[in-house]
């Protein structure tokens, strides 16, 4: 098949090339072309900015592809946008949503697609965007009857990925722990969640590119391993061998103390995030995502030590400021109540 990606440079984006060219697609990427392309030499590219409007659909009405694969959509005037720029000449169009797009508190544990709403206060912008992203598409594929798949990944992790941790402290994570220096945790760390890597989300696309069953549809694609919050850290310990000292507090406080950082802890994450993928296997039979949170923290692990990485200043001082203060407030409740 003839593939477009729109993105095709990000963590994800790269792995979705890297198995489309293995199953032996030809694939074009469109983007600003400000980051190196994957798979040099086996990959088109197209320069250009979505965000320039009547540029880009313009362009791409000229063009015809078996399936575009939108990794860059995330709101309602790039649903829009997309519509009109693939509506009449692309065989499947697929766009990326979150799971951040389901209304909390969920109405399925584990979470079923069919059973679920779509976010609907503003507060939360990423997931109020990208649920108004998704009734266009929907209202779309009513009226028009065309050939569109809506994706919905969970938080995922691999090498390469700016996304790890509570404070998305990334390879502050090895450091402290390295440091003996704590770890701040939303909550009690003990919320259910399924952490899921790259290469498993990368396969879904794969398996839904072209696949007509899938049209019209939308899928959750995530881990099914059972984890909590605080195994991310805890593991992340066990491969450096060091026991990490965790200190919780409640997500309320986090997302004042860094709201544009921690209100997805409030909103979204304090929710569990498990995830039943039976309808995706409904149309790709053998999916299965196998990637552990071992091995993935293991392929990250060895990336770091691969590379030089450096701590973010701002996150850990942030870190450590919120840990000074748990300690302050710990030792004022201590010994509050005295019969």
């Amino acid at each position: 098949m003839n593939v477009l990606l729109l993105g095709g440079t990000g963590v994800i984006s790269r792995e979705i090339v890297r198995q489309l060219l293995v199953a032996g697609h030809a694939v074009t990427v469109f983007n600003r072309g400000s980051r190196s392309l994957p798979s040099s030499g086996a990959v088109r590219q197209l320069v250009g900015d979505r965000r320039k409007r009547a540029e880009f659909e313009a362009a791409m009405r000229q063009t015809r592809y078996d399936v575009v694969i939108d990794m860059i959509c995330f709101n309602a005037d790039d649903a829009r946008s997309t519509i009109r720029a693939f509506g009449g000449n692309a065989g499947q169009i697929i766009v990326t949503s979150s799971v951040a797009a389901y209304k909390r508190p969920y109405q399925s544990v584990p979470t079923v697609e069919a059973k679920e709403v779509l976010w609907d206060d503003p507060v939360f912008s990423y997931a109020f965007d990208k649920a108004e992203m998704e009734r266009v598409l929907r209202e779309v594929v009513q009226r028009e009857q065309l050939p569109i798949t809506i994706v919905r990944p969970s938080l995922t992790y691999g090498p390469g990925a700016a996304n790890i941790g509570v404070l998305r402290q990334n390879y502050g994570i090895v450091d402290r722990i390295r440091r003996g220096k704590p770890l701040v945790m939303f909550g009690d760390g003990s919320t259910s969640w399924s952490f899921t890597f790259v290469p498993d989300l990368a396969k879904a696309y794969v398996g839904l590119a072209g696949n007509p069953k899938s049209f019209g549809e939308d899928f959750h694609v995530t881990s099914e391993e059972r984890n909590v919050w605080e195994d991310l850290y805890l593991e992340f310990g066990r491969l450096v061998g060091i026991t990490p000292e965790i200190i919780h507090l409640p997500s309320e406080l986090l997302r004042k103390a860094a709201p544009n950082l921690c209100s997805h802890l409030y909103f979204e994450k304090t929710y569990a995030g498990l995830f039943d993928n039976t309808k995706l296997r409904s149309v790709i039979p053998d999916f299965r995502a196998t990637i552990s949170l071992h091995d993935g923290l293991k392929s990250i692990l060895a990336w770091y030590e691969a590379e030089a990485h450096e701590v973010d200043p701002e996150k850990d001082a942030l870190e450590d400021r919120l840990v000074e203060l748990h300690r302050e407030f710990a030792g004022r409740l201590a010994n509050l109540y005295v019969k």
